[in-house]
């Protein structure tokens, strides 16, 4: 790069023309000049940078003591009815052991033989007399022979068997 000044023409221009614009009039004139400056940036590459892993592998030996409960259940039959009123009993801990009670409401029927009442009857016997107006048939055979000539025999009556026997 060359210098800046040789290529580009300075403002105030040389130093012959400043002085003589001092000399035309009386009064003195002076530019006057600023200057700026500015920065730029660009990337500018370098290096590169590369990254990798790697993984080892260490046998080791790790130590500690497992422990596990065990619960055992045990069921307990009672089959003992509350009586009225009791207060049910509670879940409750006695030598280590939990104790949970395990209740069962039943429907209880029970057939009771229940005299409600009693029905008595008399038996009496009495006789009254009555009379009444009765039209009674009685029937009787009549047995008659008759003759090759015509003639009608009558024959002996059969005894009537007797009703009011």
């Amino acid at each position: 790069m060359g210098d800046p000044a040789a290529t580009e023409p300075h403002p105030l221009g040389t130093r012959d023309q400043q002085a003589a614009e001092v000399a035309i009039g009386e009064e003195a004139v002076l530019p006057l000049i600023a200057e700026n400056a500015r920065i730029d940036r660009r990337a500018v590459e370098t290096g590169r940078v590369r990254v990798s892993t790697r993984t080892e592998t260490v046998d080791q030996v790790l130590r500690e003591t497992l422990r596990s409960d065990m619960v055992g259940v045990t069921r307990v039959a009672i089959n003992r009815t509350l009586a009225e009123g009791e207060v049910p009993p509670v879940v409750r801990e006695a030598n280590g052991v939990t104790i949970i009670p395990v209740l069962e409401e039943i429907l209880v029927v029970e057939k009771r033989l229940v005299l409600r009442e009693e029905v008595h009857v008399r038996q009496t016997t009495a006789g009254e007399d009555v009379e009444m107006p009765v039209t009674l048939r009685r029937q009787h055979a009549v047995i008659e022979r008759v003759s090759p000539e015509g003639t009608v025999t009558a024959l002996i009556p059969t005894p009537q068997p007797d009703i009011d026997s």
